[in-house]
């Protein structure tokens, strides 16, 4: 590969890494407030819709986040009133906002529509060009100083490792987990909308495409830490920019095994490594005094 190709393809990498940075760092501060998050891919979808129709009707890509963030967020809402307010288990009530995200997207492009397919493409004018990459970046640095360097980024640490001493200390665990789940799912949102908005031009039925799990697994595979987690996203969004660039390659491989290369390398991944990781003590752990 000549260094012009090896250019293109890390561009293309970091181009493809940006929404799962940002479910990732969204999953993080789930997790690291105690709440188990495999609603990712239900936040990326919505997130997709919200900003694909909102820069259709309003020709503005800026307007497509900030939609994309109050979907991510109220479906986070509405999962944090079923998981800290009626304590339903974790799991089930994370695979209950992905079904509801699958199931609501084809209604809202029916109403809006007339299709249950893809929504109308965006002109050039309402999609973005670079700015995604600009704002990832600027979101790892913030994440990094916030969550090592600000007492409510300890206090969602706290919230997930040791949620007694955060009460103990006057800081209530329920509002901190309440806090850390709704700003998941914006920055989950936000991550759709750059699907729809920047690495497409309309949003298209599953176009996440498993990515909510990638993040999650970019997660795990970071040690639930922000530097590591983006160094994930970028090693797992190499491997989908890989699999994109060598479709385009004459092969006798078939097209279908070249396609599996993202999850077959987050499988390995995960399989070679999850033993090593640690998570947050009090994971998946309800909590009652406050």
């Amino acid at each position: 590969m000549d260094q012009e190709n090896l250019i293109s393809l890390l561009m293309s990498s970091l181009r493809v890494a940006v929404p799962l940075i940002f479910a990732a760092y969204g999953g993080l501060l789930s997790e690291r407030s105690g709440v188990i998050q495999i609603a990712l891919e239900g936040f990326l979808l919505i997130g997709a819709l919200a900003g694909a129709v909102t820069a259709h009707y309003t020709g503005s890509a800026w307007l497509g986040v900030l939609a994309a963030a109050a979907a991510g967020l109220t479906l986070a809402a509405v999962k944090a009133f079923f998981v800290l307010k009626l304590k339903v288990d974790q799991i089930i009530a994370g695979t209950a906002i992905n079904l509801l995200a699958f199931g609501v997207a084809p209604f809202v492009t029916k109403v809006l529509f007339d299709s249950t397919g893809s929504t109308p493409s965006l002109p050039i004018e309402a999609r973005f060009s670079s700015a995604p990459i600009f704002m990832a970046a600027a979101l790892s640095l913030i994440m990094t100083y916030w969550f090592h360097k600000t007492r409510s980024g300890l206090s969602v640490q706290f919230a997930g490792e040791a949620p007694e001493a955060l009460a103990v200390a006057g800081t209530s665990v329920l509002k901190t987990r309440w806090l850390s789940l709704m700003a998941c799912g914006a920055l989950a949102g936000i991550g759709g909308s750059t699907l729809s908005t920047y690495l497409s031009s309309a949003y298209s039925p599953n176009m996440t495409g498993g990515r909510g799990f990638i993040a999650l697994a970019a997660l795990i595979f970071g040690r639930w830490k922000p530097i590591p987690t983006l160094f994930a996203c970028l090693f797992f969004g190499f491997t989908d920019a890989l699999q994109i660039r060598l479709q385009g390659i004459n092969s006798a491989i078939p097209v279908q095994f070249i396609q599996i290369l993202p999850y077959l390398f987050t499988v390995i991944a995960l399989a070679g490594f999850f033993g090593h990781s640690r998570a947050p003590k009090a994971l998946g752990q309800s909590f009652d005094r406050g």
